[in-house]
């Protein structure tokens, strides 16, 4: 191969410099503002605001060890549900605690087990009163499932909530049984 080859194939020689095709006048852009800033009043609350900052669950609310899991899958009680399952055990803590998860084999991709225990998680959070009215303490932990995927937060709020119901009910019958 030549290595000429360059110095003969290729120019080296500049391009003119571009015109701008923007016209200078004495009246130029006036009716456009240079960026966009809107109202004082239409603008978003900043994210280090105070008011946003007790909106996340608190890590010692959550259950974080597979032992932890698996201790209330085997000795809790089940409550289905259309779009999640309910594991939920006794507890010796002080705090209503949970745990969150989404199979790959019930949801599928990651984008989606990720949408599904943020709905969950919400969920719960929003569930603070109906938690509060329960008087046992209880680990829980919610299984999404697929159906999960198609609906707003409402749906899986409310059917959170019935849940709760039924967990209330369980724990006035089982408080019933041990008086006996």
């Amino acid at each position: 191969m030549n290595s000429n080859y360059a110095k003969e194939n290729l120019s080296t020689k500049q391009s003119s410099p571009c015109q701008e095709t923007r016209l200078s006048g004495t009246h130029g852009d006036q009716e456009r503002t240079r960026g966009f800033k809107a109202p004082q009043s239409e603008r978003t609350q900043e994210i280090n605001g105070s008011p946003l900052l007790n909106f996340r669950l608190p890590k010692d609310v959550r259950l974080k060890k597979p032992e932890e899991f698996r201790r209330v899958y085997a000795k809790g009680k089940r409550f289905e549900g259309r779009f999640m399952t309910a594991f939920i055990m006794p507890s010796d803590s002080l705090i209503q605690r949970f745990g969150v998860t989404a199979s790959k084999k019930a949801i599928g991709k990651a984008h989606d087990r990720n949408r599904a225990k943020r709905l969950v998680r919400e969920a719960f959070r929003l569930s603070k009163a109906e938690l509060a009215g329960l008087n046992t303490k209880f680990d829980w932990v919610l299984n999404a499932r697929r159906n999960l995927l198609r609906v707003k937060l409402a749906e899986p709020l409310a059917e959170l909530r019935q849940i709760i119901a039924k967990v209330k009910i369980y724990e006035s019958q089982k408080g019933e049984n041990t008086s006996k």
